[in-house]
């Protein structure tokens, strides 16, 4: 069985170029205006999709955490009031759906809990994503996978057993692991890519992915070169804006550098067989004394 499942117009696996979702989440700090900034960035660096996030803020935050007051750029509310503030409404969807459309990129979001599944219903996005927060919630797993569409499941703050468990409930058809720390950024030595080997093997007809968020852009990179079929990273307008994700998000020159970087990660590996190749053969008859074959 190949490793491989189709996105949009675009197959996702071993032997494809990497498919590079640029995460805007929630950058925009609820404006539609810089979304649509964000995602013209995302298309003059080459990404393939955007993805936002979709929750129902009732039920995603925490009773304990709904009344907790914090700063925001919309003054001094409650927690549940700015979570809110940074969701997009169904007119606003349609103008990132279309926008997206003429921009030719893909669109797609995380879905936090079933209602955000009922809503999303509405629009014709390549896959769902499942965040790392929501890969125990079995319900939520069922009720994605009811709509028939491609699922990509994150697995930051997870147990081997609990990922296990995840796809075993969501099932191994149609299906994308990112391997993910959800640490906001991540240090390096807890960024730990080589568990996309170990999730390759544990899961082998399974395209596996890397969600980064790290400082920099050489991890991801490399994260291409352990079997990456997918790699996500936070993108942004300013790392100075106001936000919890936007420490470990890449500006818009940035993630040009980075999907530059991975492209040419996944020309320089090749199939393993040693050659001669033809550039070298100049260099052969110039330098080489003696040719070796006894």
């Amino acid at each position: 069985m190949a490793r491989e499942i189709k996105l949009g117009k675009r197959m996702v696996g071993d032997g494809h170029p990497a498919y590079i979702i640029a995460e805007i989440g929630i950058n925009h700090n609820g404006d539609l205006e810089i979304a649509k900034k964000i995602i013209d960035a995302a298309v003059h660096a080459g990404a393939d999709a955007v993805k936002f996030q979709k929750r129902t803020p009732e039920i995603c935050t925490p009773p304990e955490q709904q009344k907790q007051m914090r700063e925001t750029p919309w003054g001094y509310i409650t927690y549940l009031d700015y979570r809110y503030k940074v969701e997009f409404n169904e007119e606003q969807y349609r103008e990132i759906d279309r926008y997206c459309r003429e921009k030719g990129i893909d669109w797609m979001v995380s879905v936090w809990d079933e209602p955000s599944v009922d809503f999303m219903e509405k629009f014709d996005t390549p896959a769902y994503k499942v965040p790392s927060a929501s890969l125990t919630d079995h319900n939520l797993l069922k009720y994605v996978r009811k709509t028939g569409k491609p699922i990509i499941i994150s697995t930051g703050m997870s147990t081997m057993e609990q990922i296990q468990k995840g796809v075993n409930v969501v099932g191994g058809d149609n299906l994308i692991i990112m391997h993910c720390t959800s640490t906001y950024p991540c240090e390096p030595e807890e960024l730990n890519l080589r568990m996309i080997e170990t999730l390759r093997r544990e899961f082998p007809n399974t395209p596996i992915g890397y969600s980064g968020h790290e400082v920099g852009l050489v991890p991801s990179a490399i994260a291409v070169a352990f079997g990456a079929c997918s790699v996500e990273r936070h993108i942004t307008l300013d790392r100075a804006m106001w936000g919890s994700d936007q420490a470990a998000s890449v500006e818009p020159g940035g993630f040009e550098r980075l999907v530059k970087y991975i492209r040419v990660t996944e020309a320089s590996l090749g199939d393993g067989v040693k050659r001669v190749y033809e550039s070298e053969k100049p260099s052969l008859m110039k330098l080489r004394r003696v040719n070796g074959e006894d």
